[in-house]
């Protein structure tokens, strides 16, 4: 199986189960790998045949930047029903992080990852 991946994705949302955090905001980094078939575009060279990388961009900014929900779970689910409202993906894995967690110590972020369908 082929992946396209698309690491390290940045945006501001305002994700979190306090009301500061919905509130103020804050980054989010975001990985994602699309398992599927590739073969058809790498053949033909053509856009129309494999997953546009900025319309998954923009998908994913889409729920980040104009949703507030509570979980990361919920976040990276809801991008993920999203993708595959648009495309036909065999696997999914994305990964969130969020690097201003309110816990009371040190560590650079607090993460969750997804896979859903055939991932390797």
């Amino acid at each position: 199986m082929d992946t396209i991946t698309l690491k390290n994705m940045a945006f501001y949302g305002y994700h979190g189960v306090l009301d500061s955090e919905n509130s103020l905001g804050q980054r989010f980094y975001i990985d994602l790998q699309l398992h599927t078939e590739l073969t058809l575009p790498g053949v033909s060279d053509n856009l129309g045949d494999t997953i546009n990388y900025a319309d998954i961009y923009e998908i994913v900014k889409d729920v980040v930047t104009n949703n507030t929900f509570k979980l990361l779970e919920k976040l990276a689910q809801s991008i993920i029903d999203a993708i595959n409202q648009r495309y036909k993906i065999k696997g999914i894995e994305i990964t969130v992080r969020k690097p201003a967690v309110p816990i009371p110590g040190i560590l650079d972020y607090a993460s969750i990852t997804l896979r859903r369908g055939e991932c390797p």
